[in-house]
């Protein structure tokens, strides 16, 4: 433990606000660009003394300016779906609204056991995107997917995103990585627009969750904040820059975060 007693009953030392910083920093260039931050950022907070609870909350909390960030910083890329992005709001908002309910109902270790197998699965299905892409689009032929295909296509992109949003809303590891790999499949157009969709599901989740957070639940708003200045930060930076990476060299970047980050929950 870096803090004893807890965070919430000592004095701030500049060099715990500076962890908080860059920590918070590192995972808002994370979440823009790849996803996974919240691997890193909520260890951090354990390890500053907060509870499990708190520190999920206040991490949440923290996070969303950087979401925002993040889907600001692609909006040229998200200006390209605009029906889409309107139908992605309402599914996603419902489902961080359902998972921070089940967050302050149940114990975290039933979702935190299948974290490893979903960020695998993510990883799995980034890998396969071209392929798969390719044959959905030869199947649709010249209608996309989401804005442009029929009521069962409709119905199962809004059935995933609510899905992914209770996820996000519950604990959010690899929720990023995991709408990232959908979105790349059904969109067809490259994973920088999927970026865009990905960072602004993210984004509403937890606005969503937060709402709850706020009334219901005990976050550290120290912490929080502190998160809030330097997610939003390392967001706007990474955005601004990731859009210029080719998406292969995205899609490995994923890849191993996500391989990566599944290995680390198994063997912690």
């Amino acid at each position: 433990m870096l803090l004893t007693p807890p965070w919430h009953n000592r004095v701030v030392t500049p060099l715990q606000t500076l962890l908080v910083l860059v920590v918070g920093f590192i995972a808002g260039a994370m979440n823009a660009i790849v996803g996974a931050g919240t691997l890193l950022t909520f260890p951090a907070l354990l390890a500053l003394g907060l509870p499990p609870v708190t520190a999920n909350v206040s991490n949440t909390l923290g996070l969303v300016p950087g979401s925002l960030a993040g889907a600001y910083g692609y909006r040229r890329e998200l200006a390209q779906h605009r029906v889409m992005v309107r139908r992605l709001i309402i599914p996603s908002v419902l489902g961080g609204l359902v998972g921070a309910g089940l967050l302050l109902a149940l114990p975290a270790q039933v979702f935190v056991e299948v974290v490893p197998v979903l960020l695998l699965l993510a990883a799995g299905l980034v890998a396969l995107q071209p392929r798969l892409a390719r044959r959905l689009a030869a199947r649709k032929a010249d209608r996309d997917v989401v804005e442009g295909g029929g009521p069962r296509e409709h119905a199962l992109v809004m059935g995933l995103v609510f899905a992914g949003g209770i996820y996000g809303g519950y604990f959010g590891a690899g929720f990023s990585v995991l709408m990232l790999a959908m979105f790349g499949i059904v969109l067809g157009s490259g994973l920088q627009a999927a970026n865009g969709a990905k960072n602004l599901v993210a984004a509403t989740t937890n606005i969503a969750a937060t709402c709850v957070f706020i009334v219901a639940a005990q976050p550290n708003w120290l912490v929080a904040g502190l998160l809030a200045v330097s997610s939003a930060s390392g967001a706007l930076v990474s955005s601004r820059y990731g859009r210029r990476l080719p998406d292969g060299a995205l899609r490995l970047a994923i890849i191993v975060v996500a391989v990566v980050s599944a290995l680390h929950l198994w063997l912690t």
